[in-house]
């Protein structure tokens, strides 16, 4: 049960990395400020630090990891894109990460509770990516 509760938790924090990073490549084109392009930068880089590990984590398992859901990555392309075309703007952007944020926040908790039995480095990862998101959604506060 450890085992695989932690291969689960690990890959599920495998796709939302992948969200994240995607979700930021997506808007950072059109961001003005640079102290909003180098949060997300920042962000974006500590995403595929935890990325690496996570990987290096699944190996272990033999697992390739997860890709996020197409159906989730689809909506979220078609709204990162509409709110842009409908203004472009840091404001905008914020709002944009920020509810990407908080779902991804919302969803690795119900992860942590769900897969209860897995590994304490698993659990530390996702703790660590909830860590990320909740200080990114926190350092562009001031854009929204």
């Amino acid at each position: 049960m450890i085992e695989q509760d932690t291969i689960k938790l690990l890959r599920e924090c495998d796709a939302g990395i992948k969200m994240g990073v995607a979700s930021i490549d997506e808007v950072m084109d059109h961001v003005q400020s640079d102290y909003l392009r180098t949060c997300l930068s920042e962000c974006k880089s500590e995403h595929e630090v935890l990325k690496d590990e996570i990987q290096t984590s699944l190996d272990r398992f033999h697992d390739d990891g997860k890709d996020p859901n197409p159906m989730a990555k689809g909506m979220s392309w078609i709204k990162t894109n509409a709110k842009l075309a409908a203004e472009k703007s840091d404001s905008t952007i914020a709002d944009l990460i920020t509810d990407g944020c908080n779902m991804g926040v919302k969803t690795l908790n119900r992860y942590l509770n769900q897969y209860e039995a897995a590994d304490e480095n698993s659990k530390d990862i996702t703790k660590r990516l909830i860590h990320l998101e909740e200080k990114l959604t926190a350092d562009i506060r001031e854009f929204l």
